[in-house]
């Protein structure tokens, strides 16, 4: 059966929900790497695979949602809550595009009292100082999240933001986009269909964005599968997902604690069978941040292409204990073991000039010599 499956796959076949099961209750880890690596070796025939340069600014920690698997949100009445001063902002973008990255990551909680006119100037100081920077940001909890304190359609919102400077839109928040693991997971956070929505009103605006899954908490393997045929769905509805990345829940400093991690089998394993079932979805990230970089790196024979970012900064999976150390040249060397050219790229997946590449490369080595320790690297899609 499982054979039969992969051979399909292998051959450009669409895969079933049912044939999705099967292999993710399959522990033939070995075949179903084999047969995704054949896939994504079919879809990118080219002799390199990617990394991108970016960072993760969290303008804000304070969250009016309660998910039992954050470690990083605060209350609006705690004491630990910030807001970044704009100044503060600023000058990570400004370390952003001296360190040859293109694009920054903005995201933050569900704060209960910024208005819509508050996010908009902060894109246009974004974009009037370092118009070079994509900026992907908001998540689709965060902008279902505007729709409700400001009282306006999605479509509203989404244009205006666009209009403001938004260049594209991550894949945070999705975790298991089924209403019942999302209901045991959070509350007062927006459940699946309004998340898809925000995406497809988005793709029909002409943007493009990611998309994610969190799995290894409360899910059930037909749950994963749910979540992969609602991403695989809209995408043949719309066509705006760059790229898909899944990873591991990471329980330390959480809700959901008592939770036995999940490893680097069933981290490969999930990886491989999106790649095999998500046919309309061109890239897949390894990310190897819940794995370290050894599982990242097999990553890229269990069917991604793209190695995921090195990011100067990263807070919220920081938060549950996650933190591993990397250097760009690390990043490089992981790919080159492999037999592939490293190569830069940006958040639409266009590699960057050689020349702008090279800048980058000798920027970070610079700054990695000067500190004691080397950066922190993340990854969230």
């Amino acid at each position: 059966m499982i054979d039969q499956i992969l051979e399909r796959a292998i051959d450009g076949q669409r895969l079933s929900s049912a044939d999705a099961l099967e292999l993710l209750r399959s522990h033939d880890l070995a075949a179903i790497g084999r047969a995704a690596d054949a896939v994504s070796r079919r879809l990118h025939p080219e002799p390199y695979r990617t990394y991108n340069i970016d960072r993760n600014i969290n303008y804000t920690n304070i969250c009016t949602a309660v998910c039992h698997f954050c470690a990083f949100y605060r209350g609006p009445k705690s004491d630990e809550g910030y807001v970044l001063p704009r100044p503060v902002l600023l000058d990570k973008v400004r370390e952003t595009a001296e360190l040859g990255g293109n694009q920054i990551l903005l995201q933050g909680g569900l704060h209960p009292k910024f208005t819509l006119d508050w996010y908009e100037e902060m894109l246009r100081d974004i974009k009037r100082e370092y118009p070079q920077i994509n900026i992907h940001g908001f998540s689709p909890p965060e902008l279902h999240h505007f729709t409700k304190v400001n009282r306006l359609p999605i479509e509203e919102v989404l244009g205006r933001l666009k209009e403001a400077g938004l260049g594209s839109i991550p894949g945070g928040g999705a975790e298991i986009l089924v209403d019942r693991v999302r209901s045991e997971l959070t509350r007062g956070k927006v459940m699946s269909d309004d998340w898809l929505n925000v995406m497809r009103v988005w793709h029909r605006l002409g943007g493009r964005s990611s998309a994610t899954m969190m799995f290894g908490h409360v899910e059930t393997l037909a749950e994963r599968v749910e979540h992969l045929q609602r991403i695989r769905d809209l995408q043949d509805e719309t066509g705006g997902f760059t790229a898909f990345i899944c990873w591991t829940f990471q329980p330390d400093n959480t809700d959901l604690s008592h939770l036995p991690p999940v490893g680097a089998f069933e981290y490969l394993k999930t990886q491989a069978v999106a790649r095999l079932f998500l046919d309309n979805v061109p890239n897949i990230q390894a990310s190897w941040v819940t794995q370290g970089l050894k599982i990242g790196q097999l990553g890229l024979t269990f069917g991604a292409n793209d190695m995921g970012s090195l990011m100067i900064e990263e807070n919220v999976v920081a938060e549950a204990g996650t933190v591993h150390f990397l250097t760009l040249d690390q990043i490089r060397d992981a790919i080159t073991e492999l037999g592939f050219e490293p190569r830069q790229r940006d958040v639409f997946y266009n590699l960057v000039a050689p020349e702008l590449e090279q800048v980058a490369i000798e920027a970070n080595r610079s700054k990695d010599q000067q500190a004691d320790t080397p950066q922190v690297v993340e990854l969230v899609g």
